[in-house]
């Protein structure tokens, strides 16, 4: 009996191409994505040897699609956008509008319709999900300020991207129907409207109280693979339901089941147990983009690749800078967002390939995108990481300062009083701040959670918003009078904190939390008086409570536990340490 291997060829063969090309690109520090692409044109119709099954290819790029909306559905708390809104949403505004009219000039010069030049402008506008939260993380920003304003700026685009890909096949289709005019048009649109209204009542006011009740039955079974399997039926079935019975695209149908799943009590174990489906089947999407890649297309389609490029990695960016120092926003914030948005990613190739299907885009155009995509996602994190040196060096020169406040300045301490600056208020700078006042030590707080400046400040405690990284915060927190300078949780580039506060208070004692033993050399030849390391500490207390359990004394327990962090400290200074810096 002969058997039909085809999706599974297509399957495996796609999926190895990828992690070898991942693993290629994550080696040259590049982000995967750029492996995934590439993957693609090695397995594409338009390259020799093995060529995967472009049909099965898109089916499961569909569901890399539809479970990718899920995730972002998933995740999206309006709250989030709401805390950001003054800076994300005038942002991501006014960055589409340029975007869109660049793409239009683009477009005039190369001989497109306004229409399509508006729709390239468009697709070009957006950032990739995936390349943005994979930076961020990278360089610890995920949870800054930088990092809210981005992902909220990314939000705003998303919602935009869905809105485009719900009108532009509404509209197509209306008008490939020989429905005629605009009256028509507009009728067709709003018996649509009328639908998605449906669509979006049942889901989020039906599906808020059906659907977390089947997820709480399906969890009290305690079988963890029939809640996975219920996540993705939810996922995938409101994704169909919507394009089945309501005409909108599978894309909305997935994000408004994600919205429902993410504010209920599932949305945790939902991210964390059926979320890895989706990372296999968008990393074929990503192959099937590349699979429409032609190489030889390049020489045709170079100045294209080129005007695009420019627009993604200079319009863009430039535009988000003017608007968030216009906002009076700091220049490292600026440049933060901009530098992280300058990418295309997979929103880009959907409404690309709509597009396409439409007769919108000329198949070069989406050539032109797969071609800056590929440079611009490859560029972006190599980009990302000149912020700080790039910020430092202007801020020596005073470009970008923030202007003194002395009303938000902490006042010198009164005579006699001790302070100590102490940056960041989680767990153990709240436990900090309180051992310290019961000693009468004045504590200074340098936080970047919005929330936690007002809520503290209401109490009447002294505490400063902003990035202890930065000169002017450590001024405003009274650094100079300070005796101590304590970082309370383990912080990126905390060496430059600490060379930053010497140089303003040179007779400064400065405790460092690190989590890593490595780090603990390099911070004390910064001028740390003290590290702490969480390895060495877990180590202690393990050691601490295995003696005490068998029987030994407190005074067996104290000496060992200096004879254990004399050995630790040493370690840091042996050929054990070192080979652990060069890991």
């Amino acid at each position: 009996m002969d058997h039909d291997f085809s999706l599974i060829l297509t399957f495996v063969g796609g999926l190895t191409a990828a992690l070898l090309f991942g693993l290629i690109a994550r080696k040259l520090h590049l982000s995967p994505l750029v492996g995934y692409l590439l993957a693609g044109v090695v397995v594409g119709p338009y390259s020799p040897g093995f060529v995967a099954d472009s049909h099965t290819v898109e089916q499961f790029a569909e569901l890399g699609v539809i479970l990718l909306m899920f995730g972002v559905g998933l995740h999206f708390h309006l709250k989030d956008l709401i805390a950001v809104q003054k800076v994300a949403v005038p942002g991501a505004v006014v960055q589409i509008s340029v975007a869109t009219v660049l793409g239009v000039i683009v477009g005039w010069c190369f001989g497109w319709s306004t229409i399509s030049g508006l729709v390239f402008g468009m697709a070009i506008s957006v950032a990739s999900t995936v390349v943005l939260t994979r930076v961020l993380e990278d360089h610890q920003n995920l949870h800054t300020p930088s990092g809210h304003v981005a992902l909220g700026w990314l939000v705003v685009e998303d919602l935009f991207t869905i809105l485009l890909l719900v009108l532009i096949p509404a509209v197509m289709e209306a008008r490939q129907s020989g429905a005629g005019g605009w009256d028509n048009i507009l009728s067709e649109l709003g018996w649509m409207f009328v639908k998605l209204s449906v669509l979006v009542a049942l889901t989020l006011f039906a599906g808020k109280k059906i659907i977390p009740l089947v997820l709480r039955y399906v969890a009290r079974t305690g079988a963890r693979d029939l809640f996975t399997l219920a996540v993705l039926v939810i996922a995938l079935g409101v994704a169909v339901c919507s394009a089945e019975f309501f005409g909108a695209s599978m894309v909305l149908g997935a994000f408004l089941a994600g919205m429902v799943v993410g504010q209920s009590d599932f949305c945790a174990r939902a991210a964390a147990e059926a979320m890895l489906m989706r990372d296999a089947f968008a990393v074929l999407f990503f192959v099937s983009v590349g699979m429409m890649f032609d190489p030889m297309s390049v020489g045709d389609c170079w100045p294209l690749a080129l005007a695009t490029l420019a627009v993604v990695m200079i319009g863009k960016p430039l535009a988000a800078y003017v608007v968030v120092r216009c906002l009076r926003r700091p220049l490292a914030l600026a440049l933060n967002v901009s530098v992280a948005l300058a990418q295309v990613g997979e929103f880009s190739f959907i409404l690309a390939g709509i597009a396409l299907v439409y007769g919108i885009l000329p198949s070069e155009a989406n050539q032109a995108i797969i071609l800056a995509s590929v440079i611009s996602i490859s560029l972006n994190p190599i980009l990302y990481r000149q912020i700080t040196p790039v910020v430092k060096w202007l801020e020596k020169r005073g470009i970008g300062l923030p202007a003194p406040s002395l009303a938000n300045a902490i006042p010198p301490p009164e005579e006699d009083a001790r302070r100590v600056v102490l940056v960041g208020f989680g767990p153990t700078g709240r436990m900090l701040k309180s051992i310290l006042n019961d000693n009468g030590v004045e504590v200074v707080i340098v936080e970047m959670n919005i929330d936690t400046v007002t809520r503290i400040r209401e109490q009447g405690g002294k505490i400063v918003y902003g990035d202890a990284r930065q000169r002017e915060v450590l001024k405003h927190a009274g650094i100079e009078y300070a005796e101590s300078l304590i970082l309370s949780s383990s912080i990126p580039d905390a060496k430059d904190i600490v060379e930053m506060a010497i140089e303003l208070n040179s007779r400064l004692d400065v405790m460092i939390h690190t989590k890593y033993m490595r780090d603990v050399d390099i911070l004390k030849e910064a001028g740390a008086s003290q590290v702490f390391s969480s390895e060495s500490e877990v180590a202690l207390s393990m050691a601490e409570y295995f003696l005490r359990e068998g029987g030994a004394d407190d005074e067996k327990i104290v000496s060992e536990r200096l004879r254990i962090r004399a050995e630790l400290n040493n370690e840091c200074t042996s050929d054990l340490c070192h080979e652990e810096l060069n890991a």
